[in-house]
């Protein structure tokens, strides 16, 4: 093998941003806390009929209305923004706008997950955590370059984070704020029940100043 030094260029980067806001744990779970009582109820009958709440999550209905929430809709959407015109995107033209916003529980029974999966048509997504800790579940992240995996080779160290690692593991805790493009392929690992386990997730779309205007004349 040459000695010669070749020095790589990066293209099509997939970045994933973690950021911190312990200061909304405690208000934010107060907020949730009877989105998810809700959501237990509408399961309930499920649960009746499955005889068991093992592998459900409890799903609350949209978040976007309830004004407890507006300051975190307001960071997200900043937040959102600037990453994506960080990323070279022009956003001049377009308003970006929650599709999703919403809050979830997995079951205290354990088998909560969320197999892999992208937020097809939406330009942001994400993660705030409220309750989580190293026995709860976690997130995870593919490769989102299919072709890559079509020729895998095997990894020469699999707990290294390099050029052939094909899957990022998250370990989370209360206040961990997680941002990426939607197009990621991501999943949440089988929960064993021992500890609640609840998160706020969101989706948002930029879409066109045209369409939208076009939407509120028809109005």
């Amino acid at each position: 093998m040459s000695n010669e030094t070749i020095t790589p260029q990066y293209y099509f980067a997939s970045p994933i941003y973690v950021h911190s806001k312990k200061e909304w744990v405690k208000p934010l779970i107060k907020a949730t806390d009877p989105h998810i009582k809700e959501a237990k109820k509408r399961n309930a009958k499920l649960i009746k009929e499955l005889k068991s709440e093992f592998g459900l999550s409890h799903h609350s209905t949209p978040l976007t209305e309830d004004p407890a929430f507006d300051n975190f809709q307001k960071f997200v959407g900043n937040t959102c923004a600037q990453i994506l015109m960080s990323q070279g995107f022009d956003l001049d033209k377009s308003t970006l706008v929650f599709t999703e916003l919403w809050v979830q529980e997995f079951s205290s029974k354990g088998g909560g997950h969320h197999i892999t999966h992208t937020h097809w048509g939406n330009h942001m997504s994400g993660f705030y955590f409220l309750k989580s800790s190293k026995n709860t579940s976690r997130p995870y992240f593919d490769d989102p370059r299919p072709a890559a995996l079509m020729s895998k080779l095997p990894e020469k160290d699999n707990k290294a984070v390099t050029a052939a690692t094909s899957q990022v593991n998250f370990d989370v805790e209360p206040g961990t704020c997680i941002f990426f493009n939607s197009y990621m392929p991501h999943g949440f690992h089988v929960d064993k029940g021992e500890e609640p386990f609840r998160f706020i997730h969101w989706n948002m779309q930029a879409i066109p100043n045209s369409v939208l205007n076009n939407k509120i004349e028809r109005a």
